[in-house]
C-alpha cells in the first residue's frame, strides 16, 4: 500500500513539473491558454509512469495506458490546433485584466497548479487500475467499461469534428450549432469526456477495493457540469450571442435527449 501511495505522490510531482513547463511557455507568449495543450498529456504521463514504475503489469494496466494515450494525444492535438493563433481564451484574458502585472505569477497557482491537482485527482482511478496486480485476467466489467469508454471518445471526437466543420463555414458566423450530436446535447464533447472516465472506473471496479476510485469520474463530471465546463462556457457564450438562450431552452445541457420543439412549431 505504501508503494502505491509513493507512486501516487510521484505522479503528482510529475504533473506539477509538466504544468510548470506550460507556465513558463505561457510567460513567453503571454497566453495562458497553452494550459489546454498540457491537460491531456498530463494523463498520458501519469499512465506510463504508473505502468513503468509500478509492478502490476496486468493486461488491464496495459489497456488502460493505451486507452489513455489514444484519448490524451487526440485531445492535445485537437486543442492545440483549435487554439493556434486565436489569442488568449476570454476567461483567462479577463483574469489577466483584473490582476494586471500580477497575473503572470497569479496564473501559476490559479491556472496551472490548480489544473495539475485536479488532473491528478481525476487520474486516481487510472493509477490504481494500472497498479492493481489482480485480477490478472480481464473481466466482464472490463468489457463494459471499454464499451462506455468507446462511446465516450466517439461522442467527444465526433462532437469536436462537427463543431469545427460548422465554424469553418463563413455562412455560420454568429449562428448557433444545433445539428448532429449538438441537437441532442449542448455539450457532446463534455458528455463524451465524462463517459470516458466512467468507463475507466468500470474497468478499475473489477480490481480489489477499486470502488473508492469513484472519486475520479465524480470529480470530472462535476468539473464539466458545474465549474469550468457547461456553466462557465455558457455564461461566456450568452454574453456574445443572446440567441443561444433559445438553444438552451430546447436542448439538453449534458446528457443527450430528444430536443424540445420550438414554440412556433408546436402551434402548427
Amino acid at each position: 500500500m505504501m508503494d502505491t501511495i509513493w507512486l501516487f505522490l510521484l505522479n503528482l510531482g510529475a504533473v506539477i513539473f509538466l504544468m510548470l513547463i506550460g507556465w513558463l511557455i505561457s510567460l513567453k507568449y503571454d497566453n495562458v491558454t497553452v494550459v489546454d495543450s498540457f491537460w491531456g498529456m498530463g494523463f498520458v504521463t501519469i499512465a506510463w509512469l504508473s505502468w513503468i514504475i509500478g509492478d502490476g503489469g496486468t493486461p488491464r494496466g496495459m489497456v488502460l495506458a493505451v486507452l489513455t494515450t489514444v484519448w490524451g494525444l487526440r485531445l492535445t492535438v485537437y486543442l492545440s490546433w483549435r487554439n493556434w493563433g486565436k489569442g488568449e481564451d476570454p476567461r483567462y484574458a479577463s483574469w489577466r485584466q483584473a490582476h494586471g502585472r500580477r497575473f503572470r505569477m497569479v496564473s501559476l497557482y490559479k491556472v496551472f497548479l490548480v489544473q495539475a491537482f485536479f488532473l491528478w485527482v481525476i487520474a486516481l482511478s487510472l493509477q490504481y487500475g494500472i497498479l492493481a496486480p489482480a485480477p490478472s485476467r480481464l473481466t466482464w466489467l472490463d468489457a463494459v467499461g471499454l464499451l462506455v469508454w468507446t462511446a465516450g471518445i466517439a461522442f467527444e471526437s465526433i462532437g469536436d469534428m462537427q463543431l469545427a466543420r460548422f465554424k469553418s463555414d463563413p455562412a455560420n458566423q454568429g449562428r448557433v450549432m444545433d445539428k448532429g450530436l449538438w441537437a441532442y446535447t449542448r455539450h457532446p464533447n463534455y458528455f463524451g469526456e465524462a463517459l470516458i472516465w466512467w468507463g475507466i472506473y468500470l474497468m478499475v471496479l473489477s480490481t480489489a477495493a477499486g470502488w473508492w476510485t469513484m472519486i475520479s469520474p465524480v470529480v470530472i463530471t462535476l468539473v464539466l457540469v458545474k465549474m469550468t465546463g457547461v456553466a462557465l462556457t455558457e455564461k461566456t457564450i450568452l454574453k456574445k450571442r443572446p440567441q443561444y438562450r433559445d438553444y438552451m431552452e430546447r436542448t439538453s445541457a449534458f446528457i443527450p435527449w430528444f430536443p424540445k420543439r420550438r414554440q412556433n412549431e408546436a402551434l402548427d
